[in-house]
């Protein structure tokens, strides 16, 4: 008998996130290119498209079909590859029934848990058995969770996601600059990592839902650390001070352009050297760029426009 895998909500999500991160990366990127060659949607294929049309179509499809893609990544990461199946049509689901991305979240764990079940303590007659991974467990995980995400959970979850919207929507200027605050402290003090996953999964939710400002802040925060380490280099010149070694400089010829496509990761070399010190100088920036960001109302532009 198989063992059922435990519940391990961090884990799931960061495999999540690492699913569909360079998905929201390059259909934003083709998204933000189409609408600025002025693209619209493609509503019927025969009518004729320009190639700013496709741009934008395409970006579309790929920031229109997150929920599928975590709820599938989800299940993957619970019950290995038989969660497929069941976490794309539950995905679907969570999608058809408007709950976004914090729908795709729950139906890619009551697809995998549900799956990872039925695998461990569902029998069958030996001639079954090479049914099982072809029609037993596609068809009951999915009819289960389905169920569940349609009468049990959908309804909680548009509840939730209308609370969290009209509270966001009601916050007066203060109350944005201490959020913007906080999100840019948690989203740029470890650079990249578990902390930046975490808070990237909230101001997606947000984001999916229409409210762009936290994922902005997210973006701006992720450029602090490679930007503020080259822009010390040249400062260094000119006031003649050797603030970096010649490893830190190679570093920085990589790091820097990471920074421009908001992935930090490629300070580590540096930061790690004094870890602490470097934490509080990008936590002070973080905070000051995130409130500033809310303040001023800084939005992305991702709008697939019909």
């Amino acid at each position: 008998m198989n063992k059922m895998p435990k519940f391990e909500l961090r884990k799931h999500v960061m495999t999540a996130i690492s699913f569909f991160l360079p998905i929201v990366v390059g259909s934003g990127m083709l998204l933000a290119i189409g609408n600025i060659m002025g693209g619209s949607g493609i509503e019927n294929f025969s009518d004729g498209f320009s190639f700013a049309d496709t741009m934008t179509t395409m970006g579309g499809y790929g920031l229109g079909a997150l929920p599928m893609i975590v709820a599938t990544a989800i299940a993957y990461s619970i019950a290995d590859k038989p969660g497929i199946a069941p976490g794309l049509i539950v995905g679907f689901v969570a999608q058809g029934i408007q709950t976004g991305f914090i729908g795709g979240l729950i139906a890619g764990f009551l697809a995998g848990y549900v799956t990872a079940a039925i695998v461990s303590y569902i029998r069958v007659p030996s001639w079954m058995q090479g049914l099982v991974p072809t029609m037993v467990i596609p068809t009951f995980a999915t009819l289960i969770a389905g169920l569940l995400m349609y009468y049990v959970v959908g309804g909680p979850i548009t509840w939730f996601t209308n609370l969290i919207l009209n509270y966001l929507g009601s916050l007066d200027p203060s109350q944005k600059v201490l959020y913007g605050a906080i999100i840019g402290v948690l989203a740029s003090i470890d650079y990249g990592s578990a902390l930046n996953k975490t808070v990237f999964a909230f101001v997606f939710a947000l984001f999916s839902e229409g409210i762009y400002e936290p994922i902005t802040v997210l973006i701006i925060v992720s450029m602090i650390t490679p930007f503020g380490l080259t822009l010390a280099y040249f400062i260094g010149k000119v006031v003649n001070k050797n603030i970096f070694d010649s490893v830190d400089i190679e570093t920085l010829k990589t790091a820097f352009p990471m920074g421009i496509v908001q992935i930090t990761e490629g300070v580590f070399p540096i930061v790690l050297k004094s870890l602490p010190r470097h934490m509080l100088a990008t936590g002070v920036g973080g905070a000051v760029a995130g409130a500033l960001s809310m303040l001023w109302g800084q939005i992305v532009i991702y709008q697939h426009r019909v």
